[in-house]
């Protein structure tokens, strides 16, 4: 949305809130009746959970799919928990089976069971075989709901097939090619079809080398490898090769989306708020940084236990201490840089666990060339303003340090990935904590060294 049609939303939302504290639901609705669903959305992420709901209740029935569909999982889970069970019910039956496994994921587990008797059978057997997926597996989010040809086939078959399937199939943008087995042999695109005689086989067509996802696939690899190459639909097969499901082109950039706003919010020591910032609880936003913050003063504890054991050196010269903010702010965001590199580079599939020892190699050379180049600006500074075996001690720390610290924020990704951890979460906050306590050893040891305290 541009900054002017964020500024209409914006008063929009502060005129409706001031027409529901009134009860004029009337002026609400008229109000809201000219925004487009982008600026629906935009509206009902900005008012709280309450307010949204009646302005939820105030739009028509198919414009209200349309909005529903459009909002992030974790606020279609507040809003269908203020909402009527009747009006759920409904609207849970209309949507898509991979958007009812996003809104059951952020619902508690005993509103389920009640939304999925709601269902018709065929659409409760859909909806429960993709819940039996690991919780952040392809096979989670990948819709159910497609169309296949079979090479044998002649594009006026497919094409009859496309037609009839036009209500309910997810895309046919791309169609899966299946032998008799349901094993996937190909893809072929409906600009090929069209493109194609009627009479023309759908094996002379199709693309027999196509990219698949398993279903037990992580869901952010599959969504990463749908972008990277253009895909407008990925297939998804079972154990045994069979087709279960495809995972469109919006629905990847969707995952992508989610991941990338939790990676970035762990990286800045908070847990997601899956939802809109101006929509959020206070509450909700004390518990999503206190964990956070409780860990991390622990760990900053530390830093007290070295600044502690080197008291007497300290106390012998202390110049030393006005340097201390300096070089563990250096050495943290030396790290960090590190870190935030490395997690890019996993999340593209540009290195994995078993690269450790080359990205290690280059982050030890990238850390000494930082550490040398700040390290002689640090060494002629503090050489003029104080002492110049002051200033050798600052040079030398900072070489050391960039160097660790850059190892450290470069390993740490990869070691999460090992282990099969989100590295965002031994990202930032961690690397940070754990360079303020080894930098200031390294620099201490430094000192002691080269002044003979």
């Amino acid at each position: 949305m541009t900054p002017t049609q964020l500024q209409n939303v914006a008063e929009a939302a502060d005129t409706i809130g001031q027409l529901l504290s009134q009860n004029d639901l009337a002026g609400a609705s008229a109000v809201l009746t000219p925004l487009t669903v982008p600026e629906v959305v935009e509206l009902v992420d900005r008012l709280g959970i309450e307010d949204a709901a009646i302005v939820y209740r105030l739009l028509t029935k198919g414009r209200a799919l349309e909005v529903f569909e459009a909002l992030s999982p974790g606020t279609q889970g507040d809003l269908v928990q203020a909402l009527r069970n009747a009006e759920v019910t409904t609207l849970f039956a209309e949507m898509d089976p991979d958007d009812r496994v996003w809104l059951l994921d952020e619902l508690p587990a005993s509103v389920a069971p009640r939304l999925l008797r709601g269902l018709t059978r065929q659409e409760r057997d859909l909806t429960s075989g993709m819940l039996g997926y690991p919780q952040d597996s392809i096979g989670r989010r990948m819709s159910p709901e497609f169309v296949t040809t079979h090479p044998q086939l002649t594009v006026a078959e497919t094409m009859a097939r496309v037609r009839g399937a036009l209500d309910s199939a997810e895309t046919v943008y791309t169609l899966p090619v299946t032998d008799r087995g349901r094993r996937v042999v190909g893809v072929v695109s409906l600009r090929d079809l069209m493109g194609a005689t009627d009479d023309a086989l759908i094996g002379d067509l199709m693309n027999g080398d196509p990219h698949i996802a398993v279903v037990s696939e992580d869901a952010e690899t599959a969504a990463r490898r749908t972008t990277d190459y253009g895909l407008l639909a990925l297939p998804v097969v079972d154990g045994e090769d069979r087709l279960v499901g495809i995972l469109t082109i919006d629905d990847a950039a969707r995952i992508l989306k989610q991941e990338e706003s939790e990676d970035a919010a762990r990286q800045g020591g908070v847990e997601p708020l899956r939802r809109s910032y101006l929509s959020t609880p206070i509450s909700r936003l004390v518990r999503s940084r206190v964990v956070w913050l409780l860990v991390l003063a622990v760990g900053a504890t530390l830093t007290v236990q070295v600044l502690d054991t080197f008291e007497a050196t300290l106390a012998q010269m202390t110049v030393l201490a006005l340097f201390v903010p300096l070089l563990i702010g250096t050495g943290g965001n030396t790290g960090n840089q590190a870190a935030t590199t490395v997690t890019r580079s996993l999340a593209l599939g540009e290195v994995a666990p078993r690269d450790v020892l080359k990205v290690l190699s280059r982050e030890v050379r990238t850390g000494f060339c930082l550490g040398l180049l700040l390290g002689l600006l640090g060494f002629a500074i503090a050489g003029l303003v104080y002492e110049w075996h002051v200033g050798l001690v600052i040079g030398l720390t900072l070489v050391a340090v960039c160097t660790v610290a850059a190892s450290v924020g470069g390993m740490m990704p990869l070691a999460a990935r090992a282990i099969r951890v989100d590295p965002a979460v031994f990202s930032n906050p961690f690397i940070t904590t754990f360079v303020d306590a080894t930098g200031l050893v390294i620099y201490f040891l430094i000192a002691k060294a080269v002044l003979g305290i």
